[in-house]
């Protein structure tokens, strides 16, 4: 059993002036052929658990391309259409595919599409034909669109938020292709949507709320007989497209459409009634600052910049919270991270031990807070490179590229040269900082950074620093989303 695999990855924010570049991809990774497996082979990822069941059943593999950059802007044209073509090349160069596995995020834009994930299926259902499977894992935070469903058998989305069961997703693609390759089963998609923009608590799954409920629905359902796959995708809100938002994709046999487009029906529903029901609060600056100054032990104040959040598309550079706290005089706080790769380099120059006068972030955006100009210590310079310890992405190698840790007055701040969100105690490991041993540290993340770091606060905050990803739609200029829309336009009856 022959099965092509792939992945091409990216969260794209319409709204970030960052274009994705294939530089970007090679920060992170831009992998083809022979080099994909040892990459990925034991590692808590879709392509680990591919690997792993490959190997388990006697699968053999026929990797493409493995792609992956930090969200940010519409990818460039170039880089669009040179990793499409190279996937959709390997395609048509191999022979008696069984079927294939897509490891892909949902919410892709290019300059060119604005639904690239369904271009890139739409392509290779060409090139493979009608009748071999296509499965495909998404992100829980995918804008699906309906050229997705139709061109894939099963979406199979995250159950997870901060996302830990990529694996298992994977896992479970590759049981359902198995069964449809043997004759046991039959897959089609069906999509809907309910008319908002936000809602199922943005896809939240450490607390009781919505996205738990509907999760749980979800897993009765798929109890039901040719009933294969219900996923619940909570949408990703700053993507100016049609499709942006909540919805729900059923994986089915084709004579249980019916049965299956009411449980999209019955689930979209029940995302719209509780769409603006969410289970966190963001905290303003000043009460950040105010909860610094107390120490009562017990472990770190973990402080998440949620709206400077490079998972979300963030610039990573925002400096109102960092500004705050070195113009409040805090003590023991570690800052992890902040991107400035211009810092990182003069920090380099200098060397380690050495005090210089530095101009550090506000350079990508400064309506998002200014560069501050302060001395700082070089306290420790590193190339940025660590293994991901977990539960996130274990066993991954992150890379931060050249890396300085800049000491001013009672703030540690880890400065980095390529952009990514903080999910590993290793960022602050990896540079000699044990965050369990600070008052107080900061992430550049909004959710995810709690798989790692929840087991070890004291408490968590999430802060409103102003930036690029605003948990408030009202601040963007929306001109292609579908419209009437929650919470941007009115309905009759609330």
């Amino acid at each position: 059993m022959r099965v092509l695999i792939a992945q091409f990855a990216h969260e794209t924010n319409t709204f970030s002036r960052l274009p994705t570049t294939l530089e970007d991809y090679r920060r992170r990774w831009l992998l083809e052929g022979d080099e994909i497996v040892p990459r990925f082979r034991g590692t808590r990822t879709e392509i680990g658990g591919l690997i792993d069941h490959a190997e388990k059943v006697g699968w053999q593999l026929v990797p493409t391309v493995a792609a992956n950059a930090t969200p940010s802007g519409k990818l460039t044209r170039e880089t669009w259409e040179t990793i499409r073509d190279r996937i959709l090349a390997r395609a048509r160069k191999v022979a008696d595919v069984s079927g294939a596995v897509l490891a892909l995020h949902g919410a892709m834009v290019s300059e060119t599409e604005d639904d690239a994930e369904g271009a890139l299926l739409e392509g290779l259902r060409g090139v493979l034909g009608a009748s071999v499977p296509i499965i495909v894992t998404l992100d829980l935070h995918a804008n699906a669109t309906p050229r997705m469903a139709k061109h894939a058998n099963a979406l199979i989305s995250y159950r997870t938020y901060p996302h830990t069961d990529q694996y298992e997703r994977a896992q479970q693609a590759a049981a359902l292709l198995d069964r449809i390759v043997a004759g046991s089963a039959k897959a089609q998609t069906v999509l809907v949507q309910p008319p908002t923009l936000v809602g199922a608590d943005h896809g939240r799954t450490v607390q009781p709320g919505p996205m738990r409920d509907l999760l749980a629905m979800a897993e009765r359902f798929e109890q039901e007989d040719g009933i294969h796959v219900v996923s619940i995708q909570a949408g990703f809100m700053p993507a100016d497209i049609e499709w942006a938002g909540p919805s729900v994709a059923v994986s089915h046999d084709p004579a249980r459409a019916d049965r299956a487009l009411a449980i999209a029906n019955e689930l979209s529903h029940e995302i719209w009634r509780r769409r603006d029901e969410e289970t966190i609060t963001y905290r303003s600056v000043d009460e950040v600052m105010r909860a610094v100054k107390v120490d009562p032990g017990g472990g770190p104040l973990v402080i998440a910049d949620g709206t400077d959040n490079p998972g979300g598309g963030g610039y990573g550079d925002a400096t109102n919270l960092l500004r705050a706290l070195i113009s409040g005089d805090a003590k023991g706080v570690a800052v992890g991270h902040l991107y400035d790769p211009a810092a990182a380099q003069a920090a380099i120059k200098a060397g380690a031990g050495q005090t210089l006068r530095v101009s550090l972030g506000g350079h990508v955006d400064p309506a998002f807070g200014a560069p501050i100009e302060t001395e700082a210590h070089v306290q420790s310079l590193s190339d940025g490179s660590f293994i991901n310890d977990g539960p996130m992405a274990k066993g991954v190698r992150s890379e931060m590229g050249p890396t300085a840790v800049l000491r001013i007055g009672g703030v540690e701040v880890i400065v980095i040269s390529n952009r990514l969100q903080n999910t590993d105690l290793q960022t602050f490991l990896s540079q000699g900082i044990d965050p369990r041993q600070r008052r107080a540290v900061v992430v550049k993340s909004v959710h995810h950074f709690r798989a790692a770091y929840a087991p070890i606060a004291r408490e968590v905050m999430i802060v409103d620093s102003g930036a690029l990803c605003t948990p408030d739609p009202k601040r963007h200029a929306y001109t292609r989303l579908r419209r009437p829309i929650w919470p941007l336009d009115e309905f009759p009856g609330g």
